[in-house]
């Protein structure tokens, strides 16, 4: 779905000297290989940090019964945070020098595949999580979309259709042969006209979608802060800390689904725009090149979210933090 290291590619415009012009694109696609060389750092600073968060969250979820829809939509977002976590050495490996070349064609056909769609699962449960409940605090009453079943089939068909629906096409489309793997300059060679095509959709499509999912939890959250407070007043209470938590609750979670999520698909259209209807010749152009370090960073940044979700849950899942809570106990006197 995405291209990662660029091929330093020189062109001739008419009314500029080749040399000069040469000499040019040299020095930006230089800059940016640069820049690039922080990524694969920073990639392996947040990999530990999200393998010990997910498994200690994968660990008490599975002690979780799946009683509410809650945690029905948690546990399918810990698999997703899990799946993305193994995945990222691959990709830090893949921008190290001629890691690029070795591995490419497993990473273009089947690896970013799996990563892109999981982060995309990834928002969609956050926003059923936010959907769920407001319908919870809102609609108390009501039973609409309360049923465990119901959510099972949720997330399952999630999963479908992220994979089905746009992972298993993209692994079909990206079927070009290269004669040597040193003429990958990007996922896009491995693509035919279709698969080019089908990457420009889907990357538009999961870029609404993704502002769409915004606009839900944004709402969702403020109705939920409006209507516990006004019970809180309702009720007489004078409870300020309590108000001040509900409010750093949602402050929290649409924060941090802003700062991680939030540059990505600010970049992500106009990169796609370039990427594909640039010229060849055209690919160390400055503005190219610094689009394709800036569309690096926020994915790297998109993926820190893997670290935050975990915090998340103890905030707005009770269980999960007195399960937690439960299992330190537990644990930490064997340690003394």
């Amino acid at each position: 779905m995405d291209d990662y290291i660029d091929s330093h590619v020189h062109s001739d415009h008419s009314g500029v000297n080749p040399t000069q012009e040469t000499s040019h694109n040299d020095s930006a696609c230089d800059i940016v290989q640069g820049n690039l060389h922080i990524i694969p750092v920073l990639y392996m600073l947040v990999f530990p940090v999200a393998l010990f968060l997910n498994v200690v969250a994968a660990w008490v979820s599975l002690n979780l019964k799946s009683t509410t829809t809650f945690v029905v939509y948690l546990k399918n977002l810990v698999a997703a945070d899990i799946i993305m976590t193994l995945i990222i050495p691959f990709i830090a490996t893949s921008y190290l020098p001629g890691m690029w070349d070795l591995l490419s064609i497993s990473l273009c056909r089947f690896t970013l595949v799996i990563f892109y769609n999981t982060q995309y699962t990834c928002i969609t449960l956050l926003g059923f999580i936010s959907l769920d409940r407001f319908f919870k605090i809102m609609m108390s009453h009501s039973r609409f979309c309360q049923n465990v079943t119901f959510s099972k089939v949720i997330s399952g068909s999630v999963w479908l259709i992220m994979f089905v629906g746009t992972g298993l096409p993209n692994i079909i489309l990206t079927n070009k042969i290269p004669v040597n793997t040193t003429e990958i300059s990007s996922c896009m060679v491995l693509k035919g006209p279709e698969g080019i095509e089908f990457h420009e959709k889907t990357t538009l499509s999961f870029n609404v979608f993704f502002w769409l999912v915004s606009v839900v939890i944004v709402v969702c959250y403020v109705c939920i802060t409006k209507k516990v407070i006004q019970s809180y007043r309702n009720s007489g209470s004078n409870n300020s800390q309590g108000k001040q938590k509900i409010k750093l609750r949602v402050f929290l979670v649409i924060i941090v689904f802003f700062v991680s999520f939030g540059p990505y698909h600010l970049i992500r259209i106009p990169y796609t725009f370039q990427q594909i209807s640039q010229p060849s010749d055209s690919e160390c152009s400055y503005t190219y090149t610094l689009t394709k370090f800036g569309k690096e960073l926020t994915l790297w940044l998109a993926t820190t979210n893997i670290c935050m979700d975990p915090v998340l849950y103890i905030f707005l899942c009770r269980e999960f933090k007195e399960k937690l809570m439960s299992k330190f106990k537990t644990v930490l006197p064997q340690f003394q």
